[in-house]
């Protein structure tokens, strides 16, 4: 039987287990905890020697079928739903690194993860080595015995820069280190992150799965293709467990004891988001493109920032790695701070909130929010500008965006 398209397969992933009255929606299992016939069936269950659930803190049904879902879209080895794109990235570093460790990676990241990285691992003695990414000499000059991996955001939030994925990959498989990618700002159907090398992929699944920022959420999906025995901390494992063995940490025991599984509401939820999220996809993205193509012609506007725009830096590289259109998200540049908060004030139609991919098109002020408790000279090493406005199209029709865009501007 030939291999379906990306909405046949989230639609029609079987269920684990046929429900017993046929439903075609998995049902909400709002239960903590689950009963067994016999101590010994608890025991194995327990134990982890069979598949049943034991307590939804680990596993849930709800939870688990819309895992399914994205491992048989993605064909992943495995993936784990948890109850935000940060605790996903939380449970990610602490399952692989240890004190003396050390992470390369870009100034160029989303403010939290860069605040996780330099002030929440940095105390337990893990170091975060910024780089440029597109910068493969300087990569491969920050990558030692004492790496555990190499971490990027396959297009920067907000600063839209792009790194080469296969030239990444290639550095850190020769250097004995997984590399890690937070792939949010495009969904699995436009980017196959195994494809180009991403042993680990990171997805805010708050973002287009959620189908309209209905919930909180995120995935930890593990593409089973990297040789754990060239980890310093997961190397006595990986005799064990071979490929499985990030997987077989995370889920035995790192997750477990941070507690940040997933919620069955957040998991139904999602699933119904997972199952339209290309035809949203489809409209967001392209009226972001067409979007930013018009934002062009506003005299009142500095510059447009949108990787799918052919007079863009990344351009060629963006259209090898995530097509025509990389993403409904675009950045642009006004005169001031000043002008960038009287021009918000204005908006009538695009709201003012943080958030990526609503249905709603959002605008926020990144210098003074996300990074508003950044020091100016951080913002700066992050190019992290007061000028620049990020916009996150939605469903509406781009001649109204453009006309509400237009009038701010005034």
């Amino acid at each position: 039987m030939k291999k379906n398209n990306f909405e046949s397969q989230v639609l029609h992933t079987p269920f684990e287990r046929e429900d017993a009255y046929g439903s075609l929606s998995m049902p909400v299992y709002n239960t903590a905890a689950y009963e067994f016939a016999t101590a010994e069936a608890m025991e194995e269950a327990f134990c982890g020697r069979t598949a049943d659930h034991a307590y939804s803190r680990i596993t849930n049904p709800t939870v688990q079928n819309f895992e399914r879902k994205i491992q048989t879209a993605t064909g992943a080895m495995s993936v784990t739903a948890l109850n935000s794109g940060m605790a996903a990235i939380s449970n990610v570093f602490i399952a692989i690194a240890q004190s003396g460790a050390n992470v390369v990676t870009s100034a160029h990241l989303f403010g939290n993860t860069y605040s996780f990285l330099k002030s929440t691992l940095g105390a337990f003695g893990i170091e975060a080595r910024c780089c440029d990414l597109t910068n493969m000499e300087e990569v491969k000059a920050q990558v030692d015995e004492h790496t555990c991996a190499i971490f990027l955001e396959v297009i920067t939030n907000p600063q839209l820069e792009i790194a080469d994925l296969k030239a990444l990959a290639a550095i850190s498989h020769e250097k004995g280190v997984p590399l890690i990618a937070d792939t949010t700002v495009v969904p699995f159907h436009v980017f196959c992150a195994k494809e180009f090398g991403v042993d680990i992929e990171i997805v805010s699944s708050t973002k287009y799965i959620s189908g309209g920022a209905t919930s909180i959420g995120g995935l930890i999906v593990d593409y089973g293709t990297f040789d754990w025995s060239r980890s310093e901390k997961l190397a006595a494992m990986s005799r064990e467990f071979g490929p499985a063995t990030f997987t077989t940490k995370l889920r035995k025991e790192i997750h477990r004891n941070l507690g940040a599984y997933m919620t069955p509401q957040v998991a139904y939820m999602q699933t119904l988001g997972l199952e339209t999220v290309e035809v949203r996809f489809a409209r967001q993205a392209g009226t972001c493109l067409e979007l930013a193509k018009r934002m062009q012609q506003l005299p009142e506007i500095e510059s447009v920032n949108y990787t799918g725009l052919e007079s863009n830096p990344y351009y060629k590289l963006s259209t090898e790695q995530f097509g025509a259109l990389p993403g409904a998200m675009l950045t642009f540049d006004l005169a001031s701070r000043e002008a960038c908060f009287c021009f918000m004030n204005k908006l009538q139609l695009i709201r003012r909130a943080t958030n990526l991919f609503d249905n709603k098109s959002l605008a926020i002020h990144p210098a003074s929010t996300i990074y508003g408790s950044f020091t100016a000279e951080q913002r700066q090493s992050m190019d992290i500008s007061d000028k620049t406005i990020r916009l996150s199209v939605g469903l509406e029709s781009v001649d109204d965006l453009l006309e509400d865009i237009v009038q701010a501007l005034q």
